[in-house]
């Protein structure tokens, strides 16, 4: 039985804990902030096999572009002198090409599957609660340009054996028997489900906190003990903690620890915004993305959440209305009989997504250490691919043949 330290409480460092636990491993937890203010707790909920496309990928540098000129785009780049941002787009653009993409879609669509099943199981086994449903997703457009570029997307997704249908605007409505979408029509991905976060943050926490996993919140890591090529312990500003193994798994607060390890990560956070509305009694059925607007709808209940925008702007956590704004004007173009106001900047939450310069997430040992594990990068899907990276570092941690090849998530790649 090893002694784990995982750094980090978001959903990668808590399902980590979680199958580490499971393994028998003694496991401890730092997060510098309460756990319940990490990116997971106000994620858009959303599971998606149906996302095996990367974020680098041909023509996003030229739309990226376009929409950075406009206050409520869904994208946008903070312009800011900084060495680790300028290679970080450098990467990113050596690898926004179609052969980047085609490697990329086995691993993300096999990662992707593990992880619905892990969560399958987990919705079966017990041992949490999380408001678990399986109703697809959907891609909605409203223009012939994003009806074309999403057959595409249909036709890539069928090929690497996920289920997409094509739907017009009458089918879309036909399976929204509750409230009016304006749409031209939609890709319905049914393998896709959704959850609640929030239930599913505390859940994972209550359960770790019974097994005798030790959570410690508001306890920033400052520091490695190091002992030639391994960590001998974990220092806070309150004591020194030994491990035989680390994980880092700070999300977008991951490469400066990395930089306490002489390790080089490139990694942006990518700030998003959400915030509910309460008691909908028109609610959508069916979780979405409204393509153009680059937003979502997720019920949860009773109660309908939205979330979107891309801003790449380091770890800067304050709220641009602006770009809460762009989330409700797409709303009210999509499902025109939902009312939806600007939330009080008090109620919108916001959280910053570890993005990867070539969209796909860091899992495994690097070599510059024996014992340390990373678990990090996932952007937007970090929700969607807990489990399996959980499953994954708990078998890497044993040396274990992993459940899948995860060599194309080395953290040593660049």
């Amino acid at each position: 039985m090893a002694q784990v330290g995982i750094v980090g409480g978001g959903i990668i460092g808590l399902c980590s804990a979680y199958y580490l636990h499971k393994s028998g491993h003694k496991v401890t937890l730092f997060d510098q902030n309460p756990i319940s203010d990490g990116c997971s707790f106000g994620n858009a909920g959303m599971i998606v096999p149906s996302h095996i496309i990367p974020l680098a990928q041909p023509g996003m540098i030229a739309k990226g572009m376009r929409w950075m000129l406009k206050s409520t785009s869904p994208f946008y780049v903070k312009p800011r002198l900084n060495l680790d941002l300028a290679r970080w787009g450098w990467l990113f653009y050596r690898h926004a090409n179609n052969e980047h993409v085609q490697r990329s879609i086995p691993v993300l669509r096999d990662l992707s599957l593990l992880s619905k099943t892990l969560y399958q199981d987990l919705a079966a086994n017990g041992d949490l609660t999380f408001e678990w449903q399986e109703r697809g997703l959907f891609m909605l457009y409203k223009t012939a340009a994003a009806e074309h570029e999403m057959a595409e997307e249909a036709e890539v997704a069928n090929r690497a054996g996920i289920e997409a249908r094509i739907l017009d605007g009458q089918q879309v409505q036909a399976l929204e028997p509750n409230t009016r979408v304006d749409v031209r029509g939609g890709i319905l991905y049914p393998g896709d489900a959704h959850l609640n976060p929030n239930e599913l943050i505390k859940s994972l926490v209550s359960y770790l906190r019974r097994e005798g996993v030790l959570i410690l919140e508001n306890t920033p890591v400052t520091g490695f003990v190091k002992c030639g090529q391994r960590i001998r312990s974990i220092q806070t500003a309150q004591e020194d903690y030994d491990v035989d193994t680390i994980v880092i798994a700070g999300g977008a607060w991951s490469p400066g620890m990395a930089r306490q390890l002489r390790l080089d990560l490139s990694l942006q956070g990518g700030k998003g915004y959400s915030f509910m509305l309460r008691n909908v009694t028109n609610n959508v059925r069916i979780p979405a993305i409204m393509l153009e607007a680059r937003a979502t709808a997720t019920p949860m209940g009773s109660d309908l959440r939205f979330a979107g925008t891309l801003e790449v702007a380091g770890t800067d956590m304050t709220v641009n209305m602006s770009r809460v704004k762009g989330i409700v004007q797409a709303i009210n173009q999509y499902y025109p009989d939902i009312a939806v106001d600007m939330p009080p900047v008090d109620k919108v939450w916001r959280g910053l997504r570890p993005c990867s310069p070539d969209g796909l997430p860091y899992i495994g040992r690097t070599a510059r250490f024996d014992n340390v594990v990373l678990a990090t990068g996932h952007g937007m899907m970090g929700l969607s691919l807990g489990p399996a990276t959980g499953q994954l570092v708990s078998e890497v941690v044993a040396d274990k043949v992993s459940s899948m090849e995860i060599s194309a998530f080395s953290p040593d790649r660049f």
